[in-house]
């Protein structure tokens, strides 16, 4: 039998039932003593149990504790919760037996404590033998140590006592459980149902699911993943993953061997998401999102394989294509009769060629601004289209951002200057000040450092002409700085603001397609939500990045990274620049042409 109060319990059942019994027995203590007090017919029947003042605080002390102490102590331990309501019963049982006369009077005690001591057992050896042990002192105390004292009732208690002990014994010794082993036992079914439920959700979930170890060879493949690859389960397994998920490029083109990209995760233990084709083994080709992670234990950096999910999104390009073949068809075809009409509207506005009146003259400058506006319109679909499916035309040189920047300034304030806007572009990592109108620097003369780039002249110029026409429109009074900077390997422009700023809850989307802040103040100015879609697309052609950080009320602030190119390099490709440019004839034209 279990001795130990905290590692071992029977069912909790029996706890509940012996509460309940603890419960009714002080109730009747402490009820017997307050009928007595109003009912002169109880008196006697008190009298009789002697149940005195004493049985009445015995009774009201195991009440409390039962009602209110035990609920706490139970969550400590549920067997010691018990035994001790057990010793507060003990005692008013044992007060009782004490000072009742032999005979009728005592019998409720003695059923009371044989009632206990069969509980007992519950509570393991120790307190068992603790139950005959008090039995056994109760007849020797009562007897004044004189066996021939001793009464037949006594002798009665202490033989049934000790068969109660014997049968509680026989009865407990085998229901107790190991609350450890409970505990352990929990945690294997759990693990178990685990187990079992992350295995129908790997074989039923739709994407493919790769799991490789620290030699790149499979340890786990889906059916998902079968079927894209053409490998059953059980082939794959133990099989180079390179073998099985043959990936290319989205172009087609072959992926070397060395840049698979699950041997690359591997290697150098950073997560992988790309777009790419997988040929299967039955010669058919998918679209697919890779995202491949490695597998790391907690408080590990070291790879333990790779995990693939793999998930065919041939269906969404194909879509994908269409709308942006409709686009771009639309977009071109419609560019023609919108420029046409545009044309015609010039035209008519123009006095040389035609005389209209004031009224007139009015509307026709209404209609030119919609047609250029529906132009621009069809000009940033066509444009973004492109730049999805990498159509965009590119012709990527050396260009030195300082120059580049400043001569593009001078350009773009007079827009600025109109709603009386101050423009200034400042170089530098001490940010001087170049004054966009004089072109004179503000303060000590310093060497300007040169910042190289590799890009289209053209492609940089739209991108910021189209975030410093952005922050003229949302910029009623103030300036707009257009600055340059950059360390060894990134030259960084910004172009800020001192407008009304962006939402917090904006700012992530700002850069998607077709989204625009919805607010006052973009509600009045038009906008088809593309141009800093476009934006990113082409900072993203030269491997840079473009974000904005902003504050409603203090404006806002858009940066751009592009990879920087030192001296020689530059140099270099200037020279491979110029070795290739077509020599130009008498006319002024290429020879080629």
């Amino acid at each position: 039998m279990a001795t130990d109060f905290f590692q071992y319990q029977v069912n909790k059942l029996w706890y509940r039932l012996y509460w309940l019994f603890l419960v009714l027995c002080n109730m009747a203590l402490l009820g017997g003593y307050i009928v007595a007090q109003f009912l002169p017919v109880a008196t006697t029947y008190a009298d009789m149990f002697h149940i005195d003042a004493v049985a009445f605080v015995f009774g009201g002390v195991g009440l409390f504790y039962l009602l209110v102490i035990y609920w706490a102590v139970l969550h400590y331990s549920l067997p010691f919760a018990s035994l001790i309501g057990s010793m507060i019963l003990t005692l008013a049982v044992l007060n009782g037996l004490a000072n009742t006369d032999q005979g009728l009077s005592t019998l409720p005690y003695v059923l009371v404590w044989l009632i206990m001591t069969g509980f007992s057992g519950f509570f393991g050896l120790p307190i068992l033998f603790g139950t005959v042990f008090a039995s056994f002192l109760y007849v020797v105390l009562h007897s004044n140590f004189d066996p021939a004292r001793v009464s037949k009732a006594s002798l009665v208690l202490l033989a049934g006592n000790i068969a109660v002990a014997l049968a509680s014994y026989l009865f407990w010794r085998n229901r107790f459980i190991s609350l450890e082993d409970q505990k352990l036992s929990q945690l294997s079914g759990i693990l178990q149902s685990k187990q079992q439920q992350a295995d129908v959700l790997i074989h039923s979930i739709t994407d493919g699911i790769i799991v490789t170890n620290t030699e790149n060879k499979i340890t786990l493949i889906n059916p998902a993943a079968a079927k894209m690859t053409g490998w059953s389960t059980d082939e794959a397994f133990g099989v180079d993953a390179s073998l099985v998920a043959i990936f290319s490029k989205e172009s087609g083109e072959e992926i070397p061997q060395d840049q698979n990209p699950l041997s690359t995760v591997l290697h150098n233990n950073k997560p992988v998401n790309q777009i790419l084709k997988l040929n299967s083994r039955d010669e058919k080709q998918h679209v697919v999102s890779l995202a491949a992670s490695p597998v790391t234990l907690p408080n590990s950096t070291e790879p333990m394989g790779t995990v693939a999910v793999i998930r065919d999104v041939s269906q969404e390009r194909a879509a994908e294509q269409q709308r942006a073949d409709f686009i771009s068809t639309a977009s071109h075809e419609m560019r023609t009769p919108v420029a046409a009409i545009e044309g015609y509207l010039a035209l008519a506005l123009n006095q040389k060629v035609s005389t209209i009146d004031t009224r007139a003259r009015g509307y026709l400058e209404k209609a030119h601004t919609s047609a250029q506006h529906l132009g621009k319109l069809f000009q940033d679909l066509l444009t973004s289209s492109k730049a999805e499916d990498g159509r965009l035309s590119n012709h990527p040189q050396v260009v030195e951002m300082g120059a580049f920047l400043q001569q593009l300034t001078d350009g773009l304030k007079f827009s600025a200057e109109k709603k009386g806007l101050f423009v200034e572009f400042l170089v530098g990592a001490n940010n001087e000040a170049i004054d966009a109108t004089n072109k004179e620097k503000v303060g000590e003369h310093v060497l300007k450092p040169l910042y190289y780039v590799h890009v289209d002249p053209e492609r940089i110029r739209e991108v910021i002409t189209n975030i410093f026409d952005n922050a003229c429109k949302y910029t009623e009074q103030g300036k707009i700085s257009i600055g340059l900077t950059g360390d060894a390997g990134t030259v960084q422009m910004y172009i800020k603001d001192t407008g009304a700023g962006i939402p917090a809850e904006d700012v992530p989307h700002l850069f998607q397609k077709f989204y625009r802040v919805d607010n006052s103040a973009t509600r009045t100015i038009g906008g088809t939500g593309l141009g800093l879609f476009i934006c990113r697309k082409i900072v993203e052609l030269y491997k840079g990045r473009v974000w904005v950080e902003s504050e409603v009320g203090k404006g806002s602030t858009f940066y751009i990274n592009l990879p920087r190119l030192d001296t020689a390099r530059a140099e270099s490709l200037q020279q491979s620049e110029a070795a290739n440019t077509p020599p130009i004839g008498p006319s002024g034209t290429s020879a080629k042409a």
